[in-house]
């Protein structure tokens, strides 16, 4: 593999990766609207959920 793929393969993973958090972090927040108890479930407070739904995409 040359560097311009490895290079693409490594920007398409990050993409992916920003995609994948921004609709987990869209259906957290979606959860924690339309069925709190869920949230609890799962053993989560709504303070974390709340932390989680605020980070930017690129943030872990």
């Amino acid at each position: 593999m040359s560097r311009l793929q490895s290079s693409l393969a490594s920007l398409r993973n990050l993409f992916s990766t920003w995609r994948w958090r921004l609709r987990f972090r869209w259906q957290l927040e979606r959860t924690l609207q339309e069925n709190p108890h869920l949230i609890r479930d799962i053993g989560l407070t709504k303070r974390q959920v709340e932390t989680e739904i605020a980070k930017p995409f690129w943030r872990r």
